[in-house]
This record gives structure tokens, sequence and C-alpha cells, in this order.
């Protein structure tokens, strides 16, 4: 059975706290796991969680600051003491290249599994499967930063009623699903369009045209919100969002469901990012993320 569900590792932005752990979160799609943003102490909190090395399949950072990345050098070395089974893709800003390379061989131990190194160098599409296409656009933050987006292909969603009226049944219908015409009936008459499910991921950025373009239309947007509105001077400055602001990026793009994230230590009441959130516009499912949180997609429309 098919799962598509966040898990996340951790939720703190620039240093953990008692309650946050840095950065990182899961995300199971089908038979896949693409671990986002892994800081430090994220193979613990995939145990914890009870996620294994075997699930990932790709590992994307957004960019080479601590809190999203100082976990890869474990995660990595784990991948090749479970010897993990098939290969594992790592995208990552190119101009981060010597980041990566210091974490992938930040000390000894023998390589077991294909770490292909994918780096991400300009807006577009970084890799095409049967089930999903995988998207990265540029960020606004004082390091070059980019964020992703995952794009199920639309598929058809059979009528019965009008099936029914035309008189097919049994095999005939996976027949049309197949050929698309039978007996002069075209697959449009009997079926119509099901939107793919899509999700995005966007961490530290001001508000720009990538942000805008990675949630348009999302299920699912997982997205920073450093700071409460009343910060936004200090959010502007360092390269973040309020948590209104990503609520309103939220409402601009039609989100489904938003899931808030990377939060200051200077916060103790999450209660008051989703206040900001609704007062924002925000109308439709929200979640404050807690650490070991795991939060479904929601149903294809």
């Amino acid at each position: 059975m098919s799962v598509r569900e966040l898990v996340v590792l951790g939720t703190a932005s620039q240093v953990p706290t008692r309650r946050r752990n840095h950065n990182g979160y899961v995300l199971r799609w089908d038979g896949e796991a693409l671990l986002f943003d892994p800081g430090e102490g994220t193979q613990r909190q995939m145990l914890r969680a009870g996620v294994a090395a075997h699930d990932l399949t790709r590992l994307c950072v957004t960019h080479f600051h601590g809190d999203h990345s100082l976990g890869l050098a474990g995660v990595i070395q784990r991948i090749n003491l479970d010897r993990v089974p098939h290969p594992v893709t790592a995208h990552y800003p190119a101009s981060g290249q010597r980041f990566f390379d210091r974490l992938r061989y930040a000390t000894a131990y023998r390589e077991t599994v294909e770490l292909r190194e994918e780096p991400v160098v300009a807006d577009g599409t970084l890799a095409v499967t049967g089930a999903y296409t995988l998207q990265a656009r540029r960020l606004s933050h004082p390091v070059e930063s980019y964020g992703y987006r995952l794009v199920e292909p639309d598929g058809r969603r059979m009528l019965p009623e009008r099936l029914a009226a035309h008189g097919i049944s049994g095999p005939d219908v996976g027949r049309i699903q197949r050929e698309g015409e039978l007996r002069g009936v075209t697959l449009d008459e009997v079926s119509e369009t099901r939107p793919g499910q899509r999700f995005a991921f966007v961490m530290d950025t001001r508000l720009c045209d990538g942000v805008h373009a990675l949630a348009e239309g999302c299920d699912m947007l997982v997205i920073e919100a450093t700071f409460l509105d009343e910060e936004e001077a200090l959010a502007q400055e360092y390269g973040h969002l309020t948590a209104g602001q990503a609520a309103s990026a939220a409402v601009r793009a039609g989100v489904r469901h938003l899931v808030l994230t990377h939060f200051s230590q200077r916060y103790d009441d999450p209660a008051r990012f989703a206040a900001q959130a609704r007062a924002a516009g925000f109308a439709g499912e929200l979640t404050v993320a807690e650490d070991l949180m795991r939060v479904p997609l929601p149903r294809r429309r």
C-alpha cells in the first residue's frame, strides 16, 4: 500500500533547543523516501521516528548553513554502514560543492553504496521518474539556496455513470484505458483528468519569485516561518520569512495543507505562529510542526 506523508525530524532554526532538534524532514512518497536538509542529530532522529537508512532514495539540501546540512556526514556514513541496496542521489547547490565534499568525507569509512552527486546549477527539472518530477527554484538568502518541488503526473479518473451509458464494463474498461478508444467512444468521454499531487519544500528565504513558483497549486507546502510578524525587519535582514508572510504565500498559491517550521529559539508558544497564519488569511489545513510528527499528504482532489 502506498504511503505519502511527511516525517518531521527537527524544527529548530540555527541551534537546537530542549524541545526542537536541528532541521530534518523525510517525505515518504510511495516506495521512495526523500530526506531534506539533514541538520545535526538527524541520524538519531531517524531512529526515533522509525526511518531507516534503507528507506532513503534522495538527499535534498537547500543550502549549506549548518542547521540544514551538518547531519549529512552521519547520514551518508550510515547509508554505507547499512549497505543500502540501491543508489542514493544527492541534490545540493553546486556552489557548495566544497562543503558537500567535506561532509561526505568528514571521517574515514568504507564506501559500499553508490551515492550519485547531482548538484543544482539553476532553476529547472532535476529528475523525472514514473512517480514524480523533481524541480528546483532559486530562493533569496545570504548564501545560495534552492527550494524543491515534486509534481506527480496527472492521471485519469474513470466515471462509472458514463461508462454505463456507453455500455462499457468489465475488461472493456481496461481496454479503453490502454487504447484510448473503444467502439467509437473516446477515453475523454468516459473519464476526467485526475490532478497529480504536488509537494514543495521551502527553507531559508525572503519572499521572492522562487517561493511563489514552488508553492503554486501545492497539496502540501513545508515552509520556514523563522520569525513572527513583529520581527519582519529582522526576517528581511537575515533572509527569512515570518509566519504571516509564509501563510500569505500559501494563500496566493492555493495551497491545501500548510506546514510551518524552522522556528527561532526566541519563541516558546507555537500557537502564535498558527494565529498569525490564520490572520494572514490562510483557511486550509494548517500544521505548526513539532519534532517526530507525521503529517499525511491530503487526499487527491
